[in-house]
């Protein structure tokens, strides 16, 4: 077969299956309202939970970096793109979530990526929740380690592979809220199981820092756990985009030494950093905590709605309320019907979720208003019918 009958194949296939990706050009997507083609919709598929990416505090600091760094950081952070923007914010995360240090990656993607390729080697074994997100299990499976999944949020079943003999060490990889589920790992369990194995734990903690506990610090400060790797995005709760990995000094050290996605990418922009430091201020402040109220409070009105129609959901009380339908053509279908109502929401079908799970991934935010929640309601009245 060649190249382009192997390509065309792929594509045809993805075709048949309801499963092809499209991109769709927005004239703006990130806050409570989306624009395409003149068109107004009602946003509910952004990960700006906090409502922080159009917070004017936050754009006038971006715009203030830029005018004091420029718009790049012009290299490495091991040669010249490590600056004081930089340091400051990974200082004030570390103390934020009570570790020695953290260290900055230009996504979360690659910083689950980075520490598994930096810290896994061909006697050890990860062992992961089966719904893990996409990043930390190709990272496993391109690792030199073992791979082993356990079941979704079943630490009884963790337990028993970590006591399976291992010639090295084993690392335990669970998200602290799941991405399409939108459900909360039992982070004390997991904790437990793998500390009385000698395990360490890594949190993904992508879709619950900022939105949850005190001062938005997370799932696993939520849980009072401290596990020995934590992993924080910036492109939901913070509003902006970007990771740090939490974690000891002597593991910052090895990761700086070891860990290619640091040593050899292009640092995020001075003044990237110089936002998400503000981000972070309005994260622990009032504000943030009036905005953590909201979204609670729009979460509510949205699960006690959804009750009464018949769709499948889960047991989230996070940001994240999933609507599964099953087939692919139906979950197109159905976002097809709420757009056609001013409300936009994409259908998340197979690889991306288990097959015959295909559903609308709903995400409210602290920007939406008790209108907006009803209108989805209704929307998904009429579309039920």
């Amino acid at each position: 077969m060649t190249w382009q009958a192997r390509i065309h194949s792929a594509l045809d296939a993805r075709r048949a299956l309801d499963a092809y990706r499209e991109r769709r050009v927005v004239e703006n997507g990130a806050g409570r309202f989306l624009t395409r083609e003149g068109q107004q919709f009602c946003n509910f598929s952004s990960n700006d939970y906090l409502g922080l990416s159009q917070h004017p505090q936050i754009v006038h600091a971006w715009q203030q970096g830029a005018e004091r760094y420029g718009v790049g950081s012009g290299g490495s952070g091991h040669v010249s793109g490590y600056t004081t923007a930089h340091q400051a914010l990974e200082e004030s995360l570390a103390d934020w979530l009570g570790y020695p240090r953290a260290l900055l990656f230009i996504s979360g993607f690659a910083a689950n990526q980075a520490v598994i390729a930096a810290m896994m080697g061909k006697d050890d074994r990860i062992v992961a929740d089966r719904l893990s997100h996409a990043s930390l299990l190709e990272a496993a499976n391109l690792s030199p380690a073992q791979l082993r999944r356990f079941a979704h949020n079943e630490a009884a079943q963790l337990s028993a592979l970590l006591d399976k003999p291992c010639a090295g060490q084993q690392l335990v990889v669970t998200e602290g809220v799941f991405s399409m589920d939108g459900d909360s790992a039992p982070l004390r369990a997991i904790y437990d199981a793998a500390t009385q194995h000698n395990a360490w734990l890594m949190v993904d903690d992508a879709h619950g820092i900022g939105a949850l506990g005190d001062e938005g610090r997370g799932s696993a400060h939520e849980q009072k756990v401290k596990p020995e790797l934590l992993v924080v995005t910036f492109g939901k709760g913070f509003g902006a985009s970007g990771a740090a990995v939490l974690c000891s000094d002597a593991v910052a050290e090895y990761l700086l030494q070891f860990t290619r996605h640091l040593i050899y990418s292009t640092s995020m922009p001075p003044a990237q950093a110089v936002a998400l430091s503000a981000s972070l201020a309005v994260i622990r402040s009032a504000d943030g905590a009036e905005r953590r109220a909201r979204l609670a409070h729009h979460v509510h009105r949205f699960r006690q709605g959804l009750h009464h129609l018949p769709f499948q959901s889960t047991d989230s009380l996070s940001a994240i309320q999933p609507v599964i339908v099953g087939e692919n053509g139906r979950a197109l279908a159905l976002a097809q019907s709420l757009r056609d109502r001013g409300i936009w929401v994409t259908a998340i079908r197979p690889p991306t979720v288990p097959a015959g799970t295909a559903r609308l991934r709903l995400t409210l935010t602290a920007a939406h208003e008790d209108q907006d929640i009803d209108a989805l309601l209704e929307a998904l009245h009429v579309a039920s019918q």
